[in-house]
């Protein structure tokens, strides 16, 4: 069985089916999982909608209908020949590239790369919404030269805090002894502080450009418009600037592959020169998702010990997932899951 989304021009509409699909072949370094969760993104939501087609066909994930979804967990019900370290019966979680055929299924069949064995005591649904989001972030924060060793004597700006990406930066970026301001709304605020920020700043009542310009990095989860006043908080010598909300695929998308990359280009050389201009040495990055060996050792690292924390506050049957889009389309800062059993 698999979700199929038949892909929408009206971001108004959503089309979901669950039904029958074949039996996909196992490669010899896969697995078959049966899942029993899977995580609904924001991401997968937009997508819904036609969000990035373009580019994302590259990879085989366009068309008029597609089986989203990356993240999941379940139970592994089948080992390819190469397989040595997983066997049938083994919990699991793990993520499926993105590409034709999302997590949104019954079974998925996937490398053992992007599988890890489940922590006992570690519940399927806290797990399954933390691989598409963790992988990310990591790659934003690798960007800008954060990691154990170099983030605790630093000062970080998050803006956007209160979402799942920010949520994440927050508990990370904490243990490893960085001085954390979160930029969110009203809401999140307390959230931010349990989680481990320093300081908080409520984007409702303080504009942007009234917190100082004294961060050794920014990160920007939130929105594109505020990214330059985000940047603009770095001082002089910071290391640098991501952000995860860049205009790439939307710009491709409205306006093409030549006059959609040529707006990004010109995005991309403006903030350039804008982060030139604040902190000479500072790196910009674009961030996308990509899956990411490393980030995945991490976050089994975390489960094993003191896991990340993502509040999932909706659960849906696979043949009734729209609920879950729409929760998530509703811009929560809790998560959505598709489960196999309720």
């Amino acid at each position: 069985m698999a979700l199929t989304c038949r892909v929408s021009p009206a971001a108004t509409e959503l089309s979901l089916r669950w039904q029958s699909a074949p039996a996909r072949p196992l490669g010899h370094d896969q697995v078959r999982v049966a899942v029993q969760v899977a995580s609904v993104n924001p991401i997968d939501v937009k997508r819904a909608a036609g969000y990035g087609q373009r580019v994302l066909s590259l990879m085989g994930a366009g068309g008029a209908e597609l089986v989203l979804g990356n993240d999941f967990a379940g139970v592994v019900t089948e080992v390819g020949s190469g397989v040595k370290h997983l066997a049938p019966g083994v919990r699991v979680w793990g993520l499926v590239p993105t590409g034709a055929q999302g997590s949104h299924r019954s079974e998925v069949c996937v490398s053992t790369r992007w599988v890890r064995p489940l922590p006992d005591g570690v519940p399927m649904a806290s797990a399954a919404v933390l691989p598409y989001t963790f992988t990310t972030l990591w790659r934003a924060l690798a960007a800008v030269g954060l990691d154990a060793q170099t983030a605790g004597a630093c000062r970080v700006l998050i803006n956007g805090a209160g979402g799942a990406l920010g949520q994440l930066a927050i508990q990370v970026l904490s243990r490893w002894g960085a001085s954390v301001t979160a930029v969110c709304g009203p809401r999140s605020l307390e959230r931010s502080v349990a989680l481990g920020a320093a300081q908080v700043v409520d984007r409702h009542a303080t504009a942007l450009s009234a917190v100082p310009s004294a961060f050794d990095a920014t990160l920007n989860f939130g929105l594109w418009a505020d990214d330059a006043e985000v940047m603009a908080r770095l001082h002089a010598s910071a290391r640098g600037h991501a952000t995860t909300v860049h205009p790439l695929l939307a710009e491709i998308d409205a306006h093409g592959w030549m006059a959609g990359g040529l707006s990004c280009w010109r995005a991309w050389q403006g903030g350039r020169r804008r982060l030139q201009g604040i902190a000479p040495p500072a790196r910009q990055a674009w961030t996308v998702f990509r899956p990411d060996e490393g980030a995945m050792d991490a976050l089994q690292a975390s489960l094993l010990s003191r896991p990340l924390v993502l509040d999932v506050a909706h659960r849906a049957p696979f043949g009734q997932a729209d609920s879950a889009f729409v929760h998530v389309g509703q811009g929560r800062s809790t998560r959505a899951v598709l489960v196999a059993h309720l």
